[in-house]
């Protein structure tokens, strides 16, 4: 099948490789512009650019895909089969929707319609889900609400992370996209209206939510760290400096009596111990501003983090 395909960041690139493993003809990669990277700047590649490279495949990069027309005229002369996309970052406009023979075919890493939008897999550890997945979905001109045409189940594991669940469901979305091609070509798959009970909206990450409300529960501040590993994390303030937590436990013992939120209440091996808003939580990796990610004992040989310390202010 003569496939053009869209993708940009990592979670993209193994869903390009199942594509090319399993037998289509990927006549072009479509992806995001290059941005600058790291302290020189300069022009960095997208994930999916580089595996298209490796591959000597066409690359296109349009800054606005809606209103380009020379990159239109270029599809056109393609003439894909069908265009499947994943995390490609544009929305596509109903012209480009409407060119392919099978259509626009999206990898969307939720159960839809749950988790509609930028950060799915974050948002599925943050809210304590039991389970999520890859959704395959005909594109129309919404936001991840066109039908749906299969789905792959994903249980999360106790201590899953954001970067786990992500590299977990990137290589479901890449088996799960080949299934979906080969059964639209057979006329043996046709998609399904997604109901809008039960449809949410999982908004996209910036750094100031990995910020730590320490009047939360323990078990929410817990998932929050999980969710947001590796990025952007979570963290506190500590002496005038930012405090990333990289992993946490919720202590079995109660709260401490007549004690804020945010303040140490205990120090061991273990962990360091801190009063939520309900429930106690055991840090067990930390990271201070201009040093090393480190565990909670080699943390506290270098940098003493006394008991009634209050974090975050």
């Amino acid at each position: 099948m003569k496939i053009v395909f869209m993708g940009t960041p990592d979670f993209a690139v193994p869903t390009l490789e199942a594509l090319i493993r399993g037998g289509h003809s990927v006549t072009a990669v479509v992806t995001q512009p290059d941005k600058p990277k790291g302290r020189g700047k300069a022009a960095g590649m997208p994930p999916v650019k580089i595996k298209a490279m490796e591959y000597k495949i066409p690359v296109y990069q349009p800054e606005r895909i809606r209103k380009d027309d020379a990159f239109y005229d270029e599809l056109v002369k393609l003439q894909p089969d069908a265009i499947v996309v994943a995390a490609f970052g544009q929305i596509l406009p109903e012209r480009i929707l409407r060119l392919p023979r099978l259509g626009c075919i999206n990898v969307h890493a939720s159960l839809l319609p749950k988790y509609r939008g930028a950060a799915p897999i974050q948002w599925a550890v943050i809210n304590g889900d039991k389970e999520t997945g890859v959704t395959t979905m005909m594109m129309d001109v919404g936001l991840d609400t066109g039908d749906i045409l299969e789905k792959t189940v994903i249980e999360l594991a106790p201590k899953e992370t954001g970067g786990s669940l992500f590299d977990r469901l990137s290589e479901a979305g890449g088996e799960l996209i080949l299934s979906t091609l080969d059964k639209l070509e057979r006329g043996v798959l046709t998609g399904k209206k997604q109901p809008e009970e039960g449809a949410t909206y999982a908004k996209m990450l910036d750094k100031s939510m990995g910020r730590i409300d320490w009047n939360m529960d323990a078990a929410a501040i817990e998932r929050l760290i999980r969710g947001l590993n590796p990025w952007p994390s979570a963290y506190t303030a500590f002496n005038g400096r930012i405090l990333k937590l990289w992993d946490a436990d919720v202590a079995e013992e109660e709260n401490a009596d007549m004690v804020p939120a945010g303040q140490v209440v205990r120090n061991d091996r273990d962990g360091i111990c801190v009063q939520t808003g309900n429930g106690i939580l055991k840090i067990r990796e930390l990271q201070l501003e201009g040093k090393k990610r480190m565990d909670a004992a080699a943390f506290l040989r270098g940098c003493p983090l006394k008991e009634g310390t209050i974090l975050g202010v």
